[in-house]
């Protein structure tokens, strides 16, 4: 797994959100933006238009891509499921980023390959500091101790 690039300088972490709330989605653009860290973001609006973009040629994938489960077309499950079977996604981590505390849902996400579980936080200043959090993980180091106590994000 590849480390994410330095912040330092003009490395620009490129990050990408499939989620089909419009008000999820405007409300992580901003939390984002708030954070000090240069990214690029991309939204998509469902699963299948995650996979249409990743499958684009010549794309500059992303570093991170914050994946809601619950999208109508394609839902996250089905996204994970296909971005870990394919070798060309092998290097892009993922949070799940849903509003489901589930049990099940959390374990069938960590058995299929996802990084991190973040459940979806209810005020401005929670989102902001979990994505920041997010991002500052080392994730060549995260990745390489993945286990069921680091992977659920609780702030």
């Amino acid at each position: 797994m590849n480390k994410f690039p330095s912040n330092s300088g003009k490395q620009i972490l490129n990050v990408a959100l499939a989620d089909d709330d419009e008000d999820d989605r405007l409300f992580f653009q901003e939390a984002i933006e708030d954070i000090s860290i240069r990214t690029k973001l991309s939204l998509l609006s469902d699963g299948q238009k995650l996979m249409d973009y990743l499958n684009l040629p010549n794309i500059i994938l992303p570093n991170l891509i914050f994946l809601d489960l619950n999208m109508p077309i394609k839902n996250g499950m089905q996204c994970l499921k296909e971005i870990r079977s394919n070798p060309k996604l092998n290097d892009v981590c993922i949070a799940i980023y849903s509003t489901s505390c589930s049990e099940n849902d959390i374990e069938e996400t960590f058995v299929n390959g996802a990084n991190v579980y973040l459940n979806k936080p209810n005020n401005f200043s929670k989102l902001r500091d979990s994505i920041e959090k997010v991002l500052q993980i080392n994730w060549q180091y995260h990745t390489s101790n993945l286990n069921r106590d680091n992977f659920l994000l609780r702030l």
